[in-house]
């Protein structure tokens, strides 16, 4: 009698689990839903590794959350080179992006260009920008561990657009939902991954103070660490006009 009352328990418990088991949107929606800053102040460094050779980049990085869900960001290298990046992400159609060489011309980075490399880093255009979670199908692959935490593990396929690539792989943390790790998938074939770290706590915001881009074959990456971060500073609209970047 026993054993049958604990086995009808552990059914019980099983089926309660499969009722309320999250879908692999489910879990985006909640890592969307994480508190955002509305504007952030940041400098960094930038140590790309190329064979024996290790590039030194240093950037400061301004950015702003404006209506109908969208992000303008202004990347401003410091040294070796004075360049600029300036990025207006849209809901629903490709980022705008403006380059200012240290030459002082500007120039406009085609749709074809987002999966080019960005100051001969690992990290292409396209990466600079924000993404929409409606621009992607996802699928629950199960569980996983990532920069050693448990997470789960769900496939993002891009719909129809002008995406650099096909499909990503997501490793959410399951104490928070907050994504650790991405695998980026090129022409159905593992490319590169992003790895965060050092996460902590900014005025409520999850912040990773380190993060690591690098190739899926193991010959080259690029790390960047912040050295200075701000959150909610007021800052003027101009600032993110392309005519700023003169």
């Amino acid at each position: 009698m026993k054993v049958r009352v604990l086995l009808s328990i552990v059914i019980v418990m099983f089926l309660c689990q499969s009722c309320f088991a999250l879908t692999g949107r489910e879990i985006m929606e909640k890592s969307d839903a994480l508190p955002e800053p509305q504007t952030a102040e940041s400098s960094a460094v930038m140590n790309i590794y190329k064979g024996n050779r290790v590039l030194e980049k240093e950037f400061e990085m301004l950015a702003k959350k404006f209506e109908n869900d969208e992000d303008k960001i202004l990347i401003s290298f410091i040294r070796p080179t004075k360049i600029k990046l300036l990025t207006h992400s849209h809901t629903g159609q490709d980022d705008d992006q403006w380059l200012r060489l240290s030459s002082g011309k500007i120039k406009r980075i085609a749709a074809s260009d987002k999966g080019k490399a960005f100051v001969n880093s690992h990290f292409y255009y396209e990466d600079l920008g924000s993404r929409n979670i409606d621009e992607y199908d996802y699928k629950l692959l199960g569980d996983g561990k990532a920069v050693g935490e448990d997470c789960y593990k769900v496939e993002a396929i891009k719909k129809e657009g002008t995406k650099v690539y096909d499909k990503l792989i997501l490793y959410v943390r399951k104490s928070d939902y907050f994504v650790v790790r991405v695998d980026f998938y090129r022409k159905n074939k593992f490319h590169k991954y992003l790895e965060n770290f050092e996460i902590k706590k900014v005025e409520g915001i999850l912040t990773p103070y380190s993060a690591v881009m690098a190739l899926a074959d193991g010959k080259g990456k690029t790390e960047l660490k912040i050295e200075k971060l701000e959150y909610n500073k007021k800052m003027k609209d101009s600032t993110f006009n392309k005519e700023a970047l003169r």
